[in-house]
This record gives C-alpha cells, sequence and structure tokens, in this order.
C-alpha cells in the first residue's frame, strides 16, 4: 500500500485509509474516519470523526469536512455520518457537517465541484455531477439533484429542493423548490426559463427539449402536463412533483395539485 503522509499530519489510529493516499502538512484525520484510495488531503484540512469518503476525491487547505451540525438541540454524543462519493473537489475553506439524527446522514455524491468557502449543511442530499460556487451556502435538510449549478453567493433555505439540471443566478436567495431543468434568480426569485445551455451540454435537445418547453409553458399557466409525450426527462418531472413540497415553488402555485386534477 502507497501512502504519501507529511510527518506533521495527525491521523488517528482508527481511521481506515486506501491506497495511493497523500496527506500534506498539518491535516488532521479523526477516528471513525475511511478514505478511499487516490485521495489527496490538503494542508491543514481537517476530518472529524464519522466521515465516509470515496476514492479521488481533492480536499483543499483548511476545508473541514464532518463536524457538528449548527443546530442548537444537537447532541455531541450522537452518531450520524457525512458520506462522500467519488472525484470530488473541495476547494479552500470548503465545510460539510454531519447530519443532526442517530444514525442520519449528510450525503454528497460523485464528480462535485465546491468552490471556496461554500457549505453543505447538516441532513442534505447533494447529487452528482453539481457545482457550487464561491460562498454558495445550503441549509439543512436541502435536497439538490444532479447536473445542478449554483452561482456564486447563492443562499438556499432549509428544508428546499433544487431540482436536477437547475442552474441558479449568482447571490439569489432561494426560499422555496426551484424546478428541475430550469434557470431560477432574480428579486423577487422566479423561474425565467429553462437550462437551455446545460440541457444541450446534457444532449436534451431536439423533440426532447420541446417537451419540456411545452411543459414549462403549461405549468407557469397553471395546466396539466399528463398529455405530453412522456420523454424520460418529463417522467423524472412529473415524479419530482408528485413529492409533496415543505416550502412550495418558487412563481409556481400547488404544482403536484395541478398534476392530480
Amino acid at each position: 500500500m502507497t501512502q504519501h503522509i507529511h510527518p506533521t499530519a495527525y491521523i488517528a489510529p482508527d481511521a481506515v485509509l486506501g491506497d495511493n493516499i497523500t496527506v500534506a502538512p498539518f491535516a488532521v484525520i479523526e477516528s471513525c474516519v475511511e478514505i478511499g484510495d487516490n485521495c489527496q488531503i490538503g494542508a491543514h484540512a481537517v476530518i472529524q470523526p464519522y466521515v465516509k469518503m470515496g476514492s479521488g476525491n481533492i480536499l483543499h487547505s483548511h476545508a473541514v469536512l464532518g463536524d457538528l451540525p449548527q443546530d442548537t438541540s444537537f447532541k455531541a454524543e450522537t452518531l450520524s455520518w457525512l458520506i462522500i462519493g467519488d472525484n470530488n473537489v473541495f476547494r479552500e475553506g470548503f465545510t460539510a457537517h454531519r447530519a443532526s439524527k442517530e444514525h442520519g446522514e449528510t450525503r454528497i455524491g460523485s464528480n462535485c465541484y465546491f468552490m471556496n468557502n461554500s457549505h453543505v449543511a447538516h441532513d442534505s442530499n447533494v447529487g452528482d455531477n453539481t457545482i457550487f460556487a464561491n460562498n454558495v451556502a445550503i441549509g439543512g435538510h436541502v435536497e439538490v439533484g444532479n447536473n445542478v449549478f449554483m452561482g456564486g453567493a447563492v443562499v438556499v433555505h432549509q428544508f428546499c429542493r433544487v431540482g436536477s439540471f437547475a442552474i441558479i443566478r449568482g447571490t439569489t436567495a432561494v426560499s422555496m423548490d426551484v424546478i428541475p431543468f430550469t434557470l431560477i434568480g432574480g428579486q423577487p426569485t422566479r423561474h425565467y426559463r429553462l437550462n437551455t445551455i446545460g440541457l444541450r451540454r446534457a444532449g436534451i435537445t431536439g423533440d426532447r427539449y420541446k417537451v419540456l418547453e411545452s411543459a414549462f409553458r403549461l405549468l407557469k399557466n397553471k395546466q396539466s402536463i399528463d398529455d405530453l409525450e412522456e420523454t424520460p426527462e418529463l417522467l423524472q418531472l412529473k415524479n419530482w412533483l408528485a413529492v409533496k413540497s415543505k416550502r412550495g415553488t418558487h412563481g409556481f402555485i400547488e404544482l403536484s395539485r395541478i398534476n392530480r386534477d
């Protein structure tokens, strides 16, 4: 097993490290931590107890994984987790907290990129291929889908959902759910249109794009989307809308009710 660990780094005796791990000066890896192969831990980075991380992750300087939830009711003896997938990049000052409930999990998927000083709060779930720009902060119990992009200084209220392939304009305050495949921003915050560029990059073009375009227009007019051709994207949209929202939806009213009528 090949490991490159600087002598000033601290690694707890029971921490489990995979093959080809690099740990830079003054990094700290606490007890009850598992790190997969080919990970890089930057200088002064800290991995707190109850973190499980897959392979190929890069943790830059001064990032902190798995610290206690910022929840005044949390008891330090609670056993909860931060679970991370593969091939993520966590830039300087990134933080992610473990869950607030016994045996609960905060989850981050794979192939994500988290820029400087971004934050994932307790009990949140972030999907794959998602990008947080500088200073993005999501509150507790937030759900973020796959292929989401959040611009600089976006903040997301606790219990909100951000659908897959959504893009959120920088400095936007998200206090309600964000519909999949859309672009959202402004003051007050509202859905503008489909995430055209993101959908094109994902190969969602032609008739598949036109179906989503029709669905967006119908939803804005409070009409059913049930008669549209059921492409994979439309089915994904219907399934997302069928889940009861805890926060409502920006610019739309009771979307789940629309699809039941």
